[in-house]
This record gives structure tokens, C-alpha cells and sequence, in this order.
């Protein structure tokens, strides 16, 4: 089998068993690692991808009535909250959701 067909066989297996995260990362692992580093590589990668999906599949699950943003929260209405000026401000670059509180 040609490199060009293997590459062309990985893409295709990646696609059909739904795992985008071995695709993406697939061609660089193979560039730079040994058979067992790019096997871990790769299936590290898959896992903490799903990880990270299946964590926002189950804030979305969960129904919330809307995403609450640490940088809306109010400490002056809460005078039982200690903390200092610095931490109270928005943070000087990005948007308010830079800093999301589940």
C-alpha cells in the first residue's frame, strides 16, 4: 500500500467510526512519533475529545435556563463576598464570556 493510500485509508476509517479528533491529528502524530507514541498520541487525543464533548452535551442536557457569565455577577450586591477591587473588574482584553462560571 502507497503512503498516499494509507493516508487515503486513515481519512476514510477516521470518517466512518466518527472519530474527527484521530484526523485531525493524525498526519502531525505520524510525522513525529514512534509506532507506540503515535498510537498513544492519537488515542489520548480521542479520549479527551470526547471528554470535553461529553461534558457540553451534558450542560446542554441539563437545561439550564441560560449560560451564567462570571464577569455579570454582581459582587456589590452580595456584601458577604470578600474580594479584592482587582478581581471584581472585568478582565482589560476579550469579551465577558472569556471567564464562563457553570
Amino acid at each position: 500500500m502507497t503512503e498516499e493510500a494509507a493516508i487515503a485509508a486513515i481519512d476514510q476509517a477516521c470518517q466512518r467510526l466518527r472519530l474527527p479528533t484521530l484526523r485531525a491529528v493524525v498526519e502531525d502524530a505520524a510525522n513525529r512519533l514512534s509506532y507506540y507514541g503515535f498510537l498513544a498520541e492519537l488515542l489520548l487525543s480521542a479520549c479527551d475529545d470526547r471528554d470535553r464533548r461529553s461534558v457540553v452535551q451534558r450542560i446542554k442536557g441539563a437545561g439550564f435556563p441560560r449560560e451564567k457569565w462570571l464577569a455579570e455577577f454582581d459582587f456589590d450586591a452580595n456584601p458577604n463576598i470578600n474580594l479584592p477591587p482587582s478581581a471584581r473588574s472585568p478582565p482589560a482584553t476579550g469579551s465577558a464570556k472569556a471567564n464562563p462560571c457553570a
